[in-house]
């Protein structure tokens, strides 16, 4: 089998236990500064409160006792290979680590087969850890079942992506899925921190600035992986100058990439919004996709981008193209399943389709128009004829009499008073000359010609 499959083995002569790992001096920053304990995990609280799935795998002394197979769904960055470390090195396992990447069928059934043998000659359980494991095919999936059901192994699997799309429901059933969480802003403080004073780490070699640890979380978009590589680059280029301190232009540099000034709770955060919402509705679609594409490089939460993308399709486009909803809300949807960096191809399509189409907020300005004469007290009363007819004594006070069911007529528009007396004739929705809205006009021009050919029916 290739040793190439699994992380602990490599391409050493023997394999290389995990706290050799974290002690190698040559390993990234990242791998160096993975914590050992739950103790040292930063985030997470609420999947790793008392009892909880993960508590009881490392926690439990009886494998009865323990879930034979976990899933961790999440962000990248949060966690989820740490904490199968951290399972492993709880009790006397071994820990195997599969990439779903290169891994066959094959390779799997042979894993399984060392876990069942170490089972039963010298009592050690296995910890199966399977990267990605959205990238294995039903066959694949298939695969590790047995071993599942039978506890030969216990079986950690990390994904991205949504396990219920993505995993077997066998599998999925005899699993429990355990959801990551982005770090926040404090936990992610706490990881730069530890990493720039710790001796696993970068032992006080270096200062950071303010500003460049702004820039820093910005750039990594809540990935701790991502915050820590590039930390340990900055660091690299720090310590080939006098002062050993990493500012804004050292980290720009370091990392190849500007470190765009965009303050989520700040001005630049609403500025740029703002800019972003005004050009899609100017129809300016590259400006569009320059503020979209400013908001992902500072780290800007995906799903507050796609919220405004899909308020965007109906307040800015609306009838004059309703299918941009669909689009904007498919988008939405998208980024919720796909997560970053993927998340942003569907973005850029709905704003595209947005910034590109007809507009017209005819619709929700009926509606404000529809409430604002709500709140002045207009159209209290409802026709007789619309009123509820279904409950006994209704007919006694003549609800529903007179009503004329649209369907009878030849085209299905029959007709009769809607509105409250006080409101008939009033023209809310005034739709726009252009775009699907043209012929939308033409229709309803016809519509209320036919509605209003009635006179109003007599006060009761």
């Amino acid at each position: 089998m290739d040793e190439d499959l699994f992380s602990l083995g490599g391409n050493d002569p023997a394999p290389r236990t995990l706290s050799d790992r974290n002690r190698d001096h040559r390993a990234p920053l990242a791998v160096r500064m993975r914590p050992r304990t739950l103790e040292e995990i930063v985030g997470q609280r609420s999947v790793l409160e008392p009892g909880s799935p993960l508590r009881r795998l490392v926690a439990s002394d009886d494998s009865r006792t323990a879930p034979s197979s976990v899933i961790l769904w999440g962000p990248p960055g949060t966690g989820k290979t740490t904490l199968a470390y951290v399972v492993a090195q709880s009790g006397d396992r071994e820990f195997v680590e599969v990439s779903a990447v290169l891994a066959g069928v094959k390779d799997i059934r042979e894993v399984v087969d060392q876990a069942r043998s170490r089972l039963r000659t010298v009592g050690r359980e296995t910890v199966l850890f399977v990267d990605e494991v959205h990238r294995f095919s039903k066959s694949q999936q298939d695969a590790l079942l047995p071993s599942v059901e039978n506890r030969w192994v216990t079986l950690i699997a990390a994904t991205t992506e949504n396990p219920f799309f993505s995993v077997i429901s066998p599998l999925l059933s005899r699993s429990i899925v355990v959801t990551l969480e982005s770090l926040d802003r404090e936990d992610l403080d706490h990881l730069v921190d530890r990493a720039l004073e710790d001796e696993r780490g970068l032992g006080g070699a270096v200062t950071l600035e303010d500003e460049a640890r702004e820039a820093l979380l910005r750039l990594g978009g809540g990935d701790a992986r991502k915050i820590l590589t590039s930390l340990e680059a900055a660091a690299a280029a720090a310590l080939l100058s006098e002062g050993r301190t990493i500012d804004a232009a050292t980290l720009s540099q370091a990392v190849n990439r500007a470190a765009v000034r965009y303050d989520r709770a700040g001005d630049q955060h609403y500025d740029v919004t703002s800019a972003f919402i005004k050009s899609m509705r100017g129809s300016d679609v590259d400006a569009a996709l320059h503020y979209l594409a400013r908001m992902i490089e500072a780290g800007e939460d995906p799903r507050f981008i796609a919220r405004r993308v899909v308020i965007a399709a109906s307040e800015e486009v609306g009838m004059a193209d309703p299918s941009a909803l669909q689009v904007a809300v498919a988008a939405m949807q998208a980024v919720q399943m796909l997560g970053m960096p993927e998340g942003r191809i569907p973005l850029a399509q709905a704003v595209v389709h947005i910034a590109t189409a007809p507009k017209s907020n005819a619709s929700y300005r009926a509606l404000d128009a529809a409430i604002a004469d709500v709140r002045a007290g207009h159209g209290q009363g409802v026709p007789a004829a619309l009123r509820d007819a279904h409950y006994a004594g209704a007919s006694t006070l003549g609800h529903g009499e007179e009503y004329l069911y649209a369907h009878d007529a030849p085209h299905g528009v029959v007709a009769q008073q809607y509105p409250p007396d006080d409101l008939v004739g009033v023209d809310y929705y005034h739709p726009k000359e252009h775009g699907n809205e043209e012929r939308t006009s033409r229709r309803v021009q016809a519509l209320r010609r036919i509605l209003r050919s009635r006179p109003p029916s007599p006060p009761r």
